[in-house]
């Protein structure tokens, strides 16, 4: 067989095992109820597909929605946003399998992330509802009257997630694609809009989070555990000291920048809160920048405060490892990334964990070697 034939023969089996729904464009689709519908557009992002067909004289807009779901059993919505391209009060259509295993589709309104209720009034009126699956993409079918005439602009959202639980509809992913899919499109001219906010947004989050995981997360931690038992071993003093305070006045820092990040990121974010999260991060800022000027304040060891000095400083210091180890943890929650991060951070803990546990015990065997010898020293008189 010759070379451009071999060619030829690899492209055609290429072209064969590449999913339908991959391949396919807006235009080359069909559907089995066989509606044609007046325009299309491929969607940037999630692999999804628009159809549309709008009357301008009773201000009906059918549509069509197509796109693969994250799983067999997921869900696809698509959303007219009245007030801006975005998620919150956005007025939603999803389609999924009910528990009898058949296509339906429910309405609602997403009044804000923590408040995602079914709803049978919505912005726009909803005449008429259908949805299918087959060939690893759902369709979502719908006839809509638009309370606005003459307006021919809309914002718009959609999604795809992974599951559906109790007739729920279960969170949709966090990557670029799943916080890009908005934007807004002319009904009458088909051209859209796509917001491309979301990479930058991700990349803050992803900022905020290494920021605080660096400092909160490690470097606080690994001062406490210098500053217990390294001032153990008297050929250490004071180089522990100075280490300790290197690493907290570095996690202050590195945590303050941070804090600021997670502050810009929540002012930008209407409707979005993470009261534990955000309070906690609170909490952890005034009680490091109380540290701080304690510093400062401290008194030497012979003062007759030392000791109550001592007891406030061990105990906000123990309190903000516990505080700053449940607030990373909230924030991989928040974040949601790989499986393969959250256990590379638990694997650092765990070592941590292994050191501070071999270090109390060699602090307790040398404390306690050098009691015996004290008790054991003969008197001199």
């Amino acid at each position: 067989m010759s070379s451009p034939a071999v060619l030829v023969a690899v492209i055609l089996v290429s072209a064969s095992l590449i999913s339908p729904s991959l391949s396919q464009i807006c235009s080359s689709q069909k559907f089995t109820n066989n509606k044609v519908y007046a325009r299309c557009s491929d969607l940037p992002v999630l692999k999804s597909f628009l159809h549309w067909t709008y009357d301008a004289d009773n201000s009906t807009l059918s549509v069509a929605f197509v796109a693969p779901p994250d799983k067999p059993d997921g869900w696809i919505a698509w959303a007219i946003n009245p007030n801006a391209p975005g998620m919150v009060v956005a007025q939603t259509l999803f389609a999924f399998k009910n528990s009898k295993g058949e296509m339906v589709v429910k309405t609602y309104d997403i009044s804000s992330y923590s408040s995602i209720k079914e709803s049978s009034k919505l912005w726009f009126d909803v005449k008429e509802t259908a949805a299918e699956f087959s060939g690893g993409l759902m369709r979502l079918f719908a006839t809509l009257v638009l309370p606005e005439k003459g307006k021919t602009t809309l914002n718009h959202v959609w999604q795809v997630g992974p599951s559906v639980t109790g007739g729920f509809p279960a969170k949709h992913g966090f990557q670029p694609a799943n916080l890009n899919s908005k934007g807004t499109f002319d009904l009458l001219s088909g051209e859209s809009k796509t917001s491309a906010s979301g990479d930058s947004r991700v990349s803050r989050k992803n900022i905020h989070g290494i920021l605080n995981a660096i400092s909160w997360g490690f470097l606080f931690p690994v001062g406490i555990i210098i500053a217990r038992y390294m001032r153990t071993f008297q050929s250490a003093d004071p180089a522990w000291f100075y280490l300790h305070i290197s690493c907290q006045c570095s996690a202050y820092v590195i945590g303050v920048a941070g804090w600021a990040t997670g502050l810009k990121l929540g002012s930008e974010s209407k409707g979005i809160t993470y009261d534990v999260h955000r309070n906690i991060g609170i909490a952890l800022f005034c009680l490091a920048t109380l540290q701080v000027f304690a510093l400062l304040l401290r008194p030497k060891k012979d003062h007759k405060y030392r000791f109550y000095w001592n007891i406030y400083h061990h105990g906000v210091g123990y309190t903000m490892l516990i505080l700053s180890l449940v607030n990373v943890f909230k924030g991989l929650d928040i974040l949601d990334p790989m499986t393969k991060w959250r256990s590379a951070y638990i694997g650092i803990l765990v070592v941590l964990g292994v050191i501070a546990l071999l270090l109390e015990v060699v602090t307790w065997i040398v404390v306690l070697k050098r009691k015996s010898n004290k008790s054991t020293k003969p008197y001199d008189g």
